[in-house]
């Protein structure tokens, strides 16, 4: 079964069974307890934001993997200090907004498109030049819409072809503030301005059609921004963000909370198998990322929501899930898409396992990640014998 299975313990009775060479064992419930790895998306922010304050962060709980790495390697190269102090306790020394130095190499984001697309925000209002490469799955990926607004506050973006990568991008000596619509609901589009707007005179404004994560305008707010956030006056779930720039950061102690993408994986475990009961430790529950909360509890598998705190102006909480009897098919509201874009792949093997036939569209997103999402998980489900119908946005 799956690594989630085995780190928190199985406690039943186990069949296992050998097939060419290799050893399986059935898993009937699960019972422990874990921490989980920190988040990737406050990760990344903390960097960025550290690298920008006029003085020393420290990040505790850092997630370590390859995708952050590139982002630290990345703002190193253009002349903040930044150090490893042990397992997840890291030390950024900002050198303060507008003072980033051009790189001496290429920038290689890997396979990180948050890294690529914030670090482009971050570049595009001040006077250097950073040419991004990435692997071959990044390289396939659409900027565009990054491109877009960078290029109406000044910024010059050179592309090789079809606003992919390789492309260079050169910043602004003279960033114009804009008052920019979101097409799509993308919070590393709204944070690419944002961080733009940092160094920017002047108020930029971004209108966003749905409410999506706010990492960055809760860290911003904690840094000393000068940032405002309403709701749209149409009723609907959007909303409007105001940015002041040519702004100073103050440094920050940041905690990073478990990342509730990680958690869906032992949530879902838990919930297909009836009788099982874990915990997870210390994990984000910030509303605006945990879409898959509110999907498990529509399928009958709530999850209790224990020991809620605020950490660096973040909600974080311990989750329970006591596996139900059974679940139920659900078909969700498109309008979740944003909370749980990257938990819909383990959501549908929690469809597999539940009563009836579950539709979950709004997902167009997931067909331009790193891999054609919907089309993997349909193949893959379908190969387990799972009746699987594609749609294009879901």
């Amino acid at each position: 079964m799956s690594a989630h299975e085995t780190s928190i313990g199985p406690i039943s009775s186990q069949k296992s069974s050998k097939a060419g060479g290799a050893q399986s064992k059935c898993v009937t419930h699960l019972k422990g307890q874990c921490s989980l790895p920190g988040d990737k998306s406050i990760s990344h922010r903390a960097l960025m934001l550290g690298a920008l304050a006029v003085g020393r962060t420290h990040i505790t709980g850092l997630l370590e993997g390859e995708d952050v790495h590139a982002t630290a390697a990345a703002l190193s190269a253009m002349g903040v200090g930044i150090r490893r102090e042990s397992p997840g306790q890291w030390v950024v020394d900002g050198v303060g907004v507008g003072a980033l130095q051009t790189p001496d190499n290429i920038l290689d984001m890997g396979n990180s498109g948050t890294s690529t697309r914030l670090l482009m925000g971050l570049v595009a209002s001040q006077p250097i030049r950073c040419f991004f490469t990435g692997d071959g799955s990044l390289r396939k990926r659409p900027m565009n819409r990054v491109i877009a607004p960078l290029s109406q506050m000044g910024a010059v973006i050179e592309s090789c072809g079809d606003g992919r990568l390789p492309l260079m991008i050169t910043g602004s000596d003279s960033p114009m503030p804009i008052d920019y619509t979101l097409p799509v609901a993308s919070a590393q589009v709204k944070s690419a301005i944002l961080l733009a707007a940092l160094n920017t005179p002047g108020t930029s404004i971004v209108r966003e059609p749905k409410a999506t994560r706010d990492h960055s305008e809760r860290m911003l707010k904690a840094m000393g921004a000068q940032i405002t956030v309403e709701e749209n006056s149409t009723g609907d779930t959007g909303r409007i963000i105001r940015m002041t720039g040519e702004a100073e950061l103050s440094p920050v102690d940041i905690s990073v909370p478990g990342d509730i993408s990680s958690a869906a994986f032992p949530l879902v475990a838990a919930a297909i198998r009836p009788g099982s009961q874990i915990r997870l430790k210390g994990v984000g529950i910030n509303p605006l990322r945990a879409g898959i909360l509110t999907a498990l509890e529509q399928m009958g598998a709530p999850v209790t929501i224990e020991n809620r705190r605020e950490e660096g102006g973040e909600p974080v909480a311990d989750l329970v899930m006591t596996g139900p009897e059974r679940l139920k098919a659900v078909t969700l509201d498109p309008a979740i898409a944003p909370l749980m874009i990257d938990e819909f792949p383990v959501l549908f093997v929690a469809a597999a396992c539940a009563q009836g036939s579950s539709r979950f569209t709004g997902l167009e997103e997931l067909r331009v990640k790193e891999s054609d999402r919907i089309a993997a998980m349909a193949a893959a489900l379908s190969a387990c014998g799972v009746a699987v119908e594609e749609v294009p946005d879901g």
